[in-house]
């Protein structure tokens, strides 16, 4: 395995609340690993520690040199917003060496992975659907072409059509870039369809694997609690 991502005895501690204990898991190249457990589980927080956006203890080590990107799991823009999509993209555009113009040929190609054509451009932020916008910010976050991308619920709130064109953006980087996925979801079928690895955690780990190994109803129950687990079941695939 060409392992990018190794990740040992992790916690991290906020207002002397444990939110994440001792966890230690591995990711190489090319995998897609999805992140699941209940609400409060800390899964959020996992991603902002490999971010290096709280502190934490333990180690957290990305294969030197790699690209990270990032997709949050929501990011409210008011409609009366004025800036364009256009103008969003174009804020970025200063991270780049070549001319404007080069940008833009290169931004169209990022757009039209993601399904997007060049026409919103010159719309609002604002006056986008929000399925619409989450591909805007992916397209975002592969400007750079980063090495690993970590979606923290990409289709929460967004309707299926829209949903099913953000999993395929992501089994597309998969196969035509080889894009490392970090995926945090509570959809155990797009777990089961596109994840190569799963981790499960409820503050400290519960189990780990592929999919099909791992997710049992006994581990699902332990994840969620009894109270939950059948909420969960209808989506185990027959």
């Amino acid at each position: 395995m060409d392992k990018i991502l190794e990740v040992k005895n992790l916690s991290v501690t906020l207002d002397g609340e444990e939110l994440l204990k001792e966890l230690s898991f591995e990711v190489g190249r090319g995998e897609a690993l999805a992140i699941i457990g209940p609400n409060g589980a800390g899964k959020t927080v996992l991603f902002r520690a490999l971010l290096g956006l709280v502190p934490f203890s333990g180690s957290i080590q990305w294969k030197e040199g790699i690209k990270i990107g990032y997709v949050p799991q929501k990011l409210y823009v008011e409609r009366s917003f004025p800036l364009s999509v256009e103008e969003f993209f174009l804020l970025k555009s200063k991270n780049f060496w070549f001319p404007e113009k080069k940008f833009r040929e290169h931004l169209s190609h990022e757009l039209s992975l993601v399904g997007i054509g060049a026409d919103i451009l010159k719309k609002r932020l604002g006056e986008i659907s929000v399925g619409l916008f989450q591909r805007v910010l992916i397209a975002w976050s592969l400007l750079a072409h980063p090495d690993v991308l970590l979606f923290d619920e990409p289709t929460a709130g967004i309707d299926i059509g829209s949903e099913e064109t953000i999993y395929s953006v992501m089994h597309k980087l998969q196969d035509e870039r080889r894009t490392t996925i970090l995926l945090i979801s509570h959809d155990l079928n797009v777990i089961y369809r596109y994840a190569t690895k799963v981790l499960c955690v409820n503050k400290s780990m519960v189990c780990q694997g592929e999919p099909r190994e791992v997710l049992s109803p006994e581990q699902l129950a332990k994840l969620y609690g009894e109270g939950k687990f059948y909420l969960h079941m209808h989506q185990l695939p027959k």
